[in-house]
């Protein structure tokens, strides 16, 4: 299980299990946060806990902060899959170094393309220290 906070300890999340990559996002959004997502769904390995404050994009997907010292937390679709499922990803930036460090980056270009790209052996150690 993977742990995370936001800086004041009022938003926390946890993930069940190890992701098999951090996604770095190229997006509008997701660069200027300088986010690491790990994915999955709502209340099925990930759970979230703490008051938080939306910024909403579009008719899609909420991106959830801490009011207090800002972090991001999370993001969460605004709609229901067809399978009765809600995604969300955590922010892996909020977990302790050594929980996410071996973790490998996956890369996805949601600025051009919308399409993941492949991997270049880098992980989040790369992206930190």
């Amino acid at each position: 299980m993977i742990q995370g906070s936001c800086h004041c300890g009022s938003v926390k999340w946890t993930f069940e299990g190890h992701p098999d990559g951090a996604t770095a996002c190229n997006c509008t959004v997701c660069r200027r946060y300088g986010v690491l997502w790990a994915y999955g769904y709502e209340g099925e390995g990930i759970k979230v806990a703490g008051e938080t404050k939306a910024y909403v994009r579009g008719e899609a997907i909420e991106f959830h902060f801490c009011p207090n010292c800002g972090c991001v937390a999370f993001w969460r679709s605004k709609e229901y899959g067809k399978n009765g499922r809600r995604r969300i990803a955590v922010n892996l930036r909020l977990a302790e170094p050594q929980a996410v460090a071996q973790i490998p980056i996956d890369h996805f270009d949601g600025l051009n393309t919308f399409a993941d790209l492949p991997r270049d052996g880098r992980c989040v150690a790369d992206y930190w220290f």
